[in-house]
């Protein structure tokens, strides 16, 4: 078995995963000596990444195939807690999290990868999401999850489910023109959401087109932005690492969350060029990794999830790193596997395990007995891909297969 996981594991997708963890580490780790921490939050960060493979390696013992059925329960669960966060008291005004017994929860986290799940579990038939009205309950499917998050307020976390939905529907097989109808039905949307933003939210929105220039002081709404580019200009192409600065000089770039929703530029700050390209450089190995996991299974449920993580997993890297540099308004937005915290860096991991999962069972069906043969019975359903004919549900055709 660990042999034949040894030739189907995508290494390529593995390393950068431990890069951008190890990267993620040593950005915490700076963002704490700035803020003059003791390097509690470093060692804390460290628990979770070990946690976080315990949990990638967990995802990868029961076939991915068995969380179909338990898809919508699990999504249904979810949505439960993002409505129990309100039984807590606010953290900074937000009720993002479930505190119990001195630790604390995000349900929305979790409530990211249970999304995928069950639209993919929904999507495997193409006639379930046929025409424009069909796209309707993907698109309640969303906005469920959506619109309770950005109540908690979290207008980050609420931007990635739009996205996600129309790259899964894109690889289900959706028509590009119900695909615009479905983008229009969005903008008809928009002032809905927007009537649901706090004030907070839409001034980070309106700071975007505020921006001060150098020696230029900031508006309250664009200080956090304002502090980020003037650490990142500290960086420059070597980083601080290169040239030996030390913490003397810098008293005056405090960055506010500089370790969660500012890590990458801290990275920048420390590491240079360098260090942001090879953040960006692993993200990119690991999409392209999860998409090509997706291409060479035969089970459309598998191909969906990885489409759906690996989409995840690009617009939260674009919204994060453009948020920092001032291309995109100002959401709160965690880098995944690179920010601070646990529930956001366990729930990034699960997907990683997803994909793997997927990766070492790309539509293979083997017993104990190789050789055996085993019966299953052809689903009368159109497949929603022409060419994966070899989908099957249940008990019936039979198939050989061996590792």
């Amino acid at each position: 078995m660990l042999r034949r996981w040894g030739h189907q594991l995508p290494w390529s997708l593995l390393l950068a995963v431990a890069l951008i963890g190890a990267l993620g580490w040593l950005g915490v780790d700076r963002g704490e000596q700035i803020a003059g921490g003791s390097g509690r939050l470093a060692r804390q960060q460290a628990g979770w990444l070990v946690l976080g493979g315990v949990t990638v390696w967990g995802a990868c013992l029961l076939s991915y195939r068995r969380m179909a059925r338990w898809a919508y329960p699990v999504f249904g669960f979810t949505l439960l807690l993002l409505t129990i966060v309100y039984a807590f008291p606010p953290i900074n005004g937000a009720h993002r999290w479930i505190r119990m017994a001195g630790m604390s929860l995000q349900p929305s986290e979790f409530a990211k990868i249970a999304f995928v799940l069950s639209l993919a579990r929904y999507a495997i038939y193409r006639e379930h999401f046929h025409g424009v009205v069909g796209l309707l309950t993907p698109l309640a499917l969303a906005l469920a999850p959506l619109l309770l998050i950005l109540r908690e307020p979290d207008l980050g976390t609420s931007l990635v489910f739009l996205p996600v939905l129309v790259a899964m529907l894109f690889a289900a097989g959706a028509r590009l023109v119900d695909l615009g109808a479905l983008a229009l039905c969005g903008l008809l949307v928009a002032p809905l959401l927007w009537s649901q933003m706090s004030v907070e939210q839409r001034s980070r929105v309106s700071s975007l087109f505020e921006q001060t220039g150098p020696g230029q002081k900031p508006s309250p709404d664009g200080y956090q932005l304002h502090q980020a580019k003037q650490l990142l200009a500290l960086g420059g192409i070597t980083g601080t690492r290169l040239r030996d600065d030390t913490l003397d000089g810098i008293g005056g770039y405090h960055l506010p969350e500089a370790h969660t929703d500012f890590i990458f530029t801290c990275i920048g700050e420390r590491f240079g060029w360098a260090g942001l390209g090879a953040i960006l450089a692993s993200y990119a190995i690991l999409i392209s990794s999860g998409l090509q996991v997706a291409e060479r299974t035969d089970d459309p449920f598998g191909r969906l999830v990885a489409v759906g993580i690996s989409s995840l997993f690009a617009v939260e890297a674009l919204i994060n790193t453009g948020m920092t540099v001032g291309l995109l308004p100002v959401t709160g937005l965690s880098l995944p596997l690179v920010s601070y915290g646990g529930s956001g860096l366990l729930a990034h991991a699960l997907g990683i395990g997803l994909v793997v999962n997927i990766a070492l069972r790309s539509g293979r069906d083997v017993g104990p007995h190789p050789w055996r043969e085993k019966r299953a019975w052809r689903e009368k359903r159109t497949p929603p891909y022409p060419a994966l004919t070899t989908y099957r549900r249940g008990r019936g055709v039979i198939r050989r297969s061996i590792a």
